[in-house]
C-alpha cells in the first residue's frame, strides 16, 4: 500500500519557514523581504470562490489600518497569477455591502506546486488540493506569533486579526498581556508575581494604576 504524504505545520514560536515565489506584484523571498514588519499570510481555498472575495474586499477596505500597525498583507492560494489577477480585477467592481468598491493593493503568491502550502500546513487532508482558510501571524523577527484556521465555509473576522496584532504588539511593547474581550483601551494583565513580597505588595500596597483583584491577579487600567 503506497504511503500517504504526511503534512505537518510549524508552530506558534518557529521561525516562519522561509520561501521564494511569484506574486500578483513580483517575485517574494519571504521571510527576508518582509523583516522589520509584521507580516499576515493567509491563504485561501482557490480564486473566484464567494467567501473569499468577501475577505479580499474586507482586508482591501482595511489595508490603510494594517499599514499604520507596521503591517504587511500577503495573500495565497494554489492558482496561477494569471488567475490571481483576473479575480483582483473581478473584485474592483464587485460591492457586496454598499460601502463601495475597492482595489486589492497586497501581493498573492502564486502556489501551484503546493510547496508553500505544504511548508505551512496549509494542505489539512492529503485528498484535497484546496488550502483551508489559514491565517499566520509573523512578527518583525519573522518569527510565527499566531496561527488560526477556519473551515473552508466561514469566513474570517478581519477586525479580530486586527485585535490580535495590536494584543502582540502591546506585548512586545510594555510587556503586558490582554485579558478576554480586551480591546485597545481597556485594562490589561499584569504576570503573575513571582515571590511572595511581590504578591503582599501588590494586594496591599498597589500602584496608582494597578486594580489587584487576587494575589495571582493584577490588572492595569488601560490608557
Amino acid at each position: 500500500m503506497e504511503e500517504m504524504e504526511r503534512i505537518t505545520m510549524p508552530l506558534i514560536g518557529d521561525k516562519a519557514p522561509a520561501f521564494r515565489a511569484m506574486t500578483t506584484m513580483g517575485k517574494v523571498n519571504f521571510p527576508e523581504d518582509y523583516k522589520g514588519s509584521w507580516v499576515v499570510l493567509f491563504s485561501h481555498p482557490a480564486d473566484f470562490t464567494p467567501v473569499c472575495t468577501t475577505e479580499f474586499i474586507a482586508f482591501s477596505r482595511m489595508q490603510k489600518e494594517f499599514d499604520e500597525l507596521n503591517t504587511k498583507l500577503l495573500g495565497l492560494s494554489i492558482d496561477s497569477v494569471h488567475s490571481h489577477l483576473a479575480w483582483a480585477k473581478s473584485i474592483e467592481s464587485i460591492d457586496p455591502d454598499g460601502k463601495g468598491t475597492v482595489k486589492v493593493t497586497f501581493p498573492i503568491i502564486a502556489d501551484i506546486s503546493m510547496k508553500v502550502s505544504k511548508l505551512y500546513g496549509m494542505l489539512q487532508t492529503v485528498a484535497s488540493t484546496q488550502t483551508v482558510r489559514a491565517v499566520f501571524i509573523i512578527d518583525p523577527d519573522s518569527i510565527i506569533r499566531t496561527i488560526l484556521y477556519y473551515p473552508m465555509s466561514t469566513g474570517r473576522n478581519m477586525e479580530e486579526i486586527k485585535r490580535i496584532l495590536q494584543s502582540l504588539q502591546l506585548h512586545d511593547k510594555e510587556n503586558v498581556s490582554t485579558p478576554a474581550n480586551w480591546n485597545p483601551g481597556g485594562n490589561v494583565v499584569m504576570g503573575a508575581p513571582l515571590t511572595l513580597e511581590e504578591a503582599d505588595r501588590r494586594m496591599n500596597e498597589p500602584d496608582e494604576d494597578m486594580i489587584p483583584l487576587d494575589w495571582y491577579l493584577t490588572m492595569i487600567k488601560g490608557k
